[in-house]
């Protein structure tokens, strides 16, 4: 059992950055992939990013990719998110998920894959 907790969402002008923290009980974290996942009003939950158990290994969505980055501690049972250049388009709660398999592979992009979620972290960007 992986139990998740995000912190760090606020608000921020476009173009700011923030980090984005999810910690993780559980001894399985460390073989875990991890991922974040985020969901606007109205819209579905959406891919952003994700990382292999070792974190040698990243996946990022088209709108993520270049601005957003993914990684983690695994000494401290933590994925973060840093994300930079932000746009008011990435306004949405911010969701951390964890796997038991622990490498990725296309299906990370899918909300079925994860086994475990946090309860979200909101980020607002303002124009």
């Amino acid at each position: 059992q992986v139990q998740l907790v995000e912190s760090g969402g606020g608000m921020v002008q476009a173009g700011g950055s923030l980090r984005l923290s999810c910690a993780a009980s559980g001894r399985t974290f460390s073989s875990s992939a991890m991922g974040w996942f985020r969901q606007a009003p109205g819209k579905e939950r959406e891919f952003v990013a994700a990382i292999n158990w070792g974190g040698v290994v990243t996946h990022y969505s088209e709108s993520a990719q270049g601005r957003f980055t993914i990684s983690r501690d695994n000494a401290k049972n933590t994925v973060y998110l840093q994300m930079n250049s932000l746009k008011p388009e990435d306004t949405a709660v911010y969701f951390c998920a964890a796997d038991s398999l622990g490498t990725l592979s296309r299906a990370v992009t899918t909300t079925t894959h994860w086994d475990y979620w946090g309860q979200g972290t909101q980020v607002t960007v303002s124009s």
